[in-house]
């Protein structure tokens, strides 16, 4: 099914330039929503709680910053950029009573409003610009005079102009430089979530660990097996990702190609397609969302398991150790 882009020649900039925009959070996306906006002539404001450690930076980055309240009162847009667990809560304290006729909510991912943990009023705009990228290079490829792709769904029009200003909005961001895709939010919500739980984090890394414990389990040393199936994973995704799969096996040897063909249908083959068609069902039926939510009022007990198993997994120390021999790697947690 085709989708409809849009370009810079597709968006008039003045509606989000006349607009007074509130951005809640200054995260990841937060800060790149955020400086965006200001280079490209908005009025932004940061809403953040008093006492935050983000308080300072981005007033340091020559934004305005205010409380949450201060900030959804004074918006006539206001985008939500705190992690989706907190969203219906400080919906709920802190922009709900600010919300005004014609005002329009906007968000970067559909959870909240696709699973019903968020319900505006009616007479609101219920909008997201969701750029196909981590903040860092949103920012990163906008100071570069380029931009990432942006997603833009529109979920409740309100005043009747909601795609002309969602479609402003990702232009503020950058995205209209490479290109906005309209889309819905169930489209954005249950395809993203089901590409990093299938594919991009969790089928990934478990992948990866399989491979490992499969090769140490045998006998290998657990160094060489970590190059094997954990360090060269850049250099195909990087292959992939500048050209496509056909310049990846151009570029590997015939005898990685030839195996890619035979033993790719054995890892990846109808049980893991079934075990696929399982979780996307979960996203769909709204399973997932419910235990995830409840997890969080658990206090993430089940998820901080998970974690403290994954840093412990003998991958990660080998890894800690190998990655000490490239100086030109920087760490993420530095």
């Amino acid at each position: 099914m085709a989708v409809t882009i849009y370009y810079e020649q597709d968006v008039d900039p003045q509606i989000i330039q006349g607009r007074k925009i509130a951005v809640i959070g200054y995260g990841s996306q937060g800060h790149a929503h955020a400086l965006n906006l200001m280079d490209s002539g908005c009025d932004v404001r940061v809403g953040l709680r008093e006492g935050s450690s983000s308080w300072a930076a981005a007033e340091e980055a020559g934004l305005k910053v205010c409380t949450m309240d201060e900030a959804a009162e004074e918006a006539d847009l206001i985008m939500i950029l705190v992690p989706d667990e907190l969203q219906a809560q400080v919906y709920k304290d802190h922009i709900e009573a600010h919300l005004k006729a014609g005002d329009t909510l906007a968000f970067a991912h559909g959870f909240n409003i696709h699973y019903g943990y968020i319900v505006p009023p009616e007479d609101v705009n219920v909008v997201m610009c969701a750029p196909k990228g981590p903040g860092h290079i949103v920012r990163r490829q906008f100071t570069e005079g380029s931009g990432v792709p942006d997603l833009a769904c529109v979920a409740q029009d309100a005043t009747g102009d909601a795609w002309d200003v969602v479609l402003s909005y990702c232009w503020g961001v950058g995205g209209a430089r490479s290109g906005i895709i309209k889309a819905t939010f169930k489209e954005e919500t249950e395809e993203d979530l089901f590409g990093e739980q299938a594919v991009l984090c969790g089928g990934l890394v478990e992948m990866i660990k399989a491979g490992f414990e499969t090769l140490t389990e045998a006998g290998y040393p657990p160094e060489l097996a970590y190059f094997e199936v954990y360090h060269e994973m850049k250099m195909i995704v990087d292959l992939m990702y500048e050209s496509g799969i056909h310049f990846m096996n151009y570029s590997i040897s015939n005898t990685a190609e030839y195996g890619e063909y035979y033993a790719g249908p054995k890892v990846i083959n109808e049980e893991s397609r079934k075990a696929m068609r399982e979780i996307l069902a979960r996203i769909q039926n709204g399973e997932f969302a419910r235990e995830f939510m409840a997890d969080c009022e658990n206090g993430h007990q089940w998820l901080l398991e998970q974690r403290a198993a994954v840093n412990e997994h003998e991958i990660e120390k080998t890894g800690e150790k190998i990655r000490g021999m490239f100086s030109w790697i920087k760490r993420g947690d530095e």
